[in-house]
């Protein structure tokens, strides 16, 4: 098998495995106060210097196009989880700020989605197997 197979078919399994799970993590997803993508935004904000990050930061880490991710910040903003705020290093840019009402939210869902986790992933793969997994996955990131 040529290189260009093996990685058409490493992209493939990983593609896959990839959909498979998330499928599974999405519905069993456990919060009805917030969709599996407003908690992503949570999460991203939560792993961020003071929980603040600017729109166009937090795109990269998200599955959704500019326009979409504005229009859920707004819904996350009138529900009162995030502020959206003037980004003072460029007066074109805004912030989004992790409310301590949404790293609450964020905090109780992320308990028991871990669960879930550990139970679609955790369970399937030895410490070495995740580690070697959570390496390879971060070659391919950067």
């Amino acid at each position: 098998m040529t290189e260009k197979a093996l990685a058409v078919d490493a992209w493939e399994s990983l593609f896959r495995a990839q959909v498979s799970v998330l499928r599974r993590l999405t519905a069993e997803f456990p919060s009805a106060e917030i969709s599996f993508t407003e908690y992503d935004v949570l999460f991203n904000l939560s792993k961020a210097p003071d929980r603040r990050l600017r729109i166009r930061d937090l795109i990269p880490h998200l599955l959704l196009s500019q326009p979409s991710v504005s229009r859920l910040i707004d819904r996350l903003a009138a529900r009162g989880y995030v502020d959206k705020l003037p980004d003072e290093r460029d007066a074109r840019g805004t912030v989004v700020a992790l409310r301590p009402e949404g790293f609450e939210l964020f905090r109780r869902i992320a308990v028991v989605h871990a669960e879930s986790i550990a139970q679609r992933v955790g369970t399937r793969l030895s410490a070495d197997e995740l580690a070697q997994l959570t390496a390879l996955c971060d070659k391919l990131r950067d």
